[in-house]
């Protein structure tokens, strides 16, 4: 069995305030974008599960990749037999895309299939939650917004249709424990799902995340990106996540790939919303 997990943005990010546990509440808006990774899941051919990985490189032993951490939790509690698991990483790491929580969400999905366990998929995310704060998400793939520490989910109608999204990732990695660590949470103004219920054309300026300020006081690379997609059209530019990737929302594609032009030293990425 073969799936494509897909990447998320985030329209918005509040972090209202630090939690006992050292987590952090937020606010934010989780949209799925269709930047993806590959994984195939195939009866096991030896004892126990295996994971080979291709394309960019994960730097982490197998068993603390998301993928097998995602088999044992499934193993743990339904006693699920060994399968081979091969995952093709295109998404980049240290983007604020949610990549390895993707991939560890659609290999739970699969799993569930191959193994006809039957879980229905609010008992599904929550197991999910405890792999990773954005895991959960990824098990119901549609726009959400998301409190807590990005595992209190409800659906959310966000009218983007006709849109197009050019993402823009460069050579700089925001570890996500730093970037929370030059924060100060405050309770919000303003909650992103009332915003992005608004036109897009009111959302710059009001629409925020909080990590920019910070990230960009120390990559001020990024802020330059941000404001460079301001200026060729885009109707909507931040940083998705703790970054490194910045994202802009245009009108049309042609717009859109235009100005895909000024980011070559970039990992970049155009598509539909």
């Amino acid at each position: 069995m073969i799936t494509f997990p897909n990447a998320k943005i985030n329209l918005g990010l509040n972090i209202v305030e630090r939690r006992p546990d050292g987590y952090h509440n937020i606010e934010t808006v989780f949209y799925p974008i269709n930047l993806t990774d590959v994984l195939e899941i195939v009866p096991g051919t030896s004892d126990d599960a295996t994971l080979t990985c291709y394309g960019r490189t994960v730097d982490c032993p197998v068993e603390k990749n998301l993928v097998m951490k995602a088999y044992r939790l499934m193993q743990r509690h339904y006693g699920i037999g060994p399968v081979d698991m091969h995952l093709y990483k295109h998404i980049p790491d240290g983007a604020g895309l949610g990549g390895g929580s993707s991939d560890a969400a659609h290999a739970m999905l699969m799993l569930n299939d191959i193994f006809g366990l039957g879980i229905d998929k609010a008992t599904l995310a929550a197991h999910a939650a405890t792999l990773g704060a954005d895991c959960a998400f990824f098990i119901y793939n549609t726009p959400m917004t998301a409190s807590g520490i990005g595992d209190v989910l409800t659906p959310l109608d966000v009218d983007l249709k006709g849109k197009h999204l050019l993402l823009a990732k460069p050579d700089v990695m925001v570890p996500t424990a730093e970037a929370y660590s030059r924060v100060k949470p405050e309770p919000s103004q303003v909650k992103p799902e009332e915003v992005v219920a608004c036109p897009i054309e009111q959302w710059d300026g009001v629409l925020k995340n909080d990590f920019e300020p910070s990230v960009f006081a120390l990559h001020p690379e990024l802020w330059m990106m941000k404001s460079a997609m301001l200026e060729t059209g885009a109707q909507y530019a931040c940083m998705s996540g703790s970054g490194s990737s910045i994202i802009g929302i245009y009108d049309s594609a042609t717009m859109a790939e235009a100005a895909r032009d000024k980011f070559a030293d970039c990992f970049t990425h155009v598509c539909q919303l």
